[in-house]
């Protein structure tokens, strides 16, 4: 019980602090475009860390130590190494020409760049844009209020629903006081506090395990545990198969960031594109080791599970309490130590909290900007726009935690799902509407519609039919693919842009 008290004030502290960063910076938001994208006035480590901590979420720290636990290498790795693939090249070829060009057209939300790079006066991109974001974003923050009320839960023998909403709470308040500067500043905070949590449970579970050569010789045994194109199911004790299909449309969680509006708000914001350089250094090395970590844990989970130090799994569901478990074990041993695993237990906070607060800005802007005030007219001073905003917020939150009561939902599969939503609906628009001249609006809105309903399409009739088939494959693939094919075909069959907007284009391409 003592140590329960350690870990709870290292908790406490931690939540605090977040709170406190909320209150210091909410004088600065004097109009809504400071209260969404911070004024753009990001310095480079914060863009870079703030964009990763809010894309890697509690599946980082849950999810994926899951899927490596129970499934073995293949599926998990895979997906590690897809995203960092896409990571470096959304910052390498996306970054600063969405920077110059949301500048150069006065944007500061998605589905406003969308409006004004087509120059689309009807509204229509804006509505659906922001439709999409809050259909997808929603069930997304869900997941990270859910991953919070596991915590609790399975940590101190909380009600699920109650820890839940606690954490919820705090989230809230520090978002609606501060906004987007508030939500990057706790997150590059977020994103150290998960590093250090990441390398103290590999560092404990390494030393708990014997060494990694007990590690592995524990898991050899299990046919296809280590192979990247096999993976073994612990809960079962059967080996599949990994085959080439299976590994691209895995690879293929890399393209989900080029459609991720939580992400690309931060290549808008950032102060000087000039440093965006070593933004993407920072941000690609964090990413590649923080995966590989986790990663890591999760085969070792293996062998701590065997010898008993954390409770037997029966699915990957299940398992992401591995780091959770983890930390209670290292709270055992003292009050230093309790206290060390009060900071891991914060990096999964840190880590749910830097998604879900993302989240809720990018799905308030979507209400109270693109739809209230852009779609429908309605004319806002800066003050009202700015608590329009906040209730935005308040009201997402409450439809987020009413998603979030079931506490045997899996994070790992409903971000997936979500990530498939974003990067085929936004992903092929995105990269149209920086490298390709021709690309309309016409054709911009029916690959946004076409990418987003495939994956429904794909998700829950295709891969439900043909489960263990070809055609069982991440939906993000497909639904990709399609969406790119209509932007194509539907701009080269419909008018072309107007002479202003391909002029804009140029200007943006010579700058950049």
């Amino acid at each position: 019980m003592t140590f329960n008290i350690v870990l709870i004030i290292a908790i406490v502290l931690y939540m605090a602090m977040m709170i406190g960063i909320g209150f210091a910076v909410a004088d600065k938001n004097k109009t809504s475009g400071d209260f969404f994208l911070g004024g753009r006035r990001l310095g480079p480590l914060v863009t870079a860390m703030s964009a990763e901590a809010s894309d890697m979420s509690g599946w980082l720290l849950m999810g994926l130590p899951a899927i490596a636990l129970m499934g073995g290498l293949a599926e998990a790795s895979w997906t590690a190494i897809g995203l960092a693939i896409g990571t470096y090249i959304n910052w390498l070829i996306v970054a600063k020409r969405l920077r110059v060009y949301s500048q150069k057209i006065d944007a500061f939300t998605i589905p406003d760049f969308f409006s004004k790079r087509f120059g689309d006066k009807s509204k229509i991109l804006t509505v659906i844009a922001a439709v999409i974001i809050i259909v997808f974003f929603i069930p997304y923050t869900a997941s990270g209020f859910s991953a919070c009320g596991k915590l609790f839960s399975s940590l101190f023998g909380m009600d699920y629903l109650k820890a839940m909403i606690l954490s919820a709470v705090v989230i809230i308040i520090y978002c609606t006081l501060g906004g987007f500067l508030a939500a990057s500043t706790t997150d590059f905070i977020q994103s150290i506090v998960m590093t250090v949590a990441l390398f103290v449970v590999i560092g404990f579970s390494e030393g708990a395990a014997k060494g990694f050569g007990n590690v592995f010789a524990n898991v050899q045994s299990l046919n296809g545990y280590l192979d990247l194109f096999k993976g073994f199911d612990v809960a079962s004790g059967t080996t599949g198969s990994y085959g080439a299909l299976p590994v691209a449309s895995t690879l293929a969680w890399g393209l989900g960031y080029f459609g991720m509006p939580h992400i690309l708000l931060r290549f808008m914001a950032i102060e000087d594109e000039k440093k965006l350089k070593l933004s993407r250094r920072v941000a690609s090395v964090w990413v590649t080791i923080s995966m590989g970590i986790s990663v890591i844990i999760g085969v070792i989970g293996y062998s701590l599970m065997k010898s008993g130090m954390i409770p037997s799994y029966e699915n990957a569901s299940a398992a992401e309490t591995i780091i959770v478990d983890i930390a209670k074990v290292i709270a055992s041993y003292g009050y230093v130590p309790a206290f060390v695993g009060g900071i891991i237990l914060s990096g999964i906070l840190a880590s749910t909290m830097s998604t879900a607060d993302s989240q809720l800005l990018a799905a308030a802007s979507s209400i109270s900007q693109n739809i209230v005030q852009e779609s429908f007219g309605v004319k806002l001073s800066q003050k009202k726009s700015i608590i329009l905003a906040r209730v935005s917020v308040v009201i997402i939150s409450i439809i987020a935690i009413i998603l979030a009561r079931d506490p045997n939902s899996s994070v790992f599969r409903i971000v997936s799902f979500a990530w498939a939503g974003f990067g085929a609906s936004f992903g092929p628009v995105v990269l149209c509407a920086l490298f390709w001249k021709r690309t309309n609006k016409w054709g911009a809105l029916s690959g946004m519609l076409a990418g987003g309903i495939m994956v429904f399409v794909w998700k829950f009739v295709v891969r439900a039919k043909f489960a263990g088939t070809i055609l069982d494959i991440y939906e993000l693939l497909p639904a990709f693919i399609v969406g790119l094919l209509f932007i194509i075909a539907v701009s080269l069959l419909t008018k072309a842009p107007e002479k202003e907007i391909e002029e804009k284009f140029e200007e943006v391409k010579a700058s950049v």
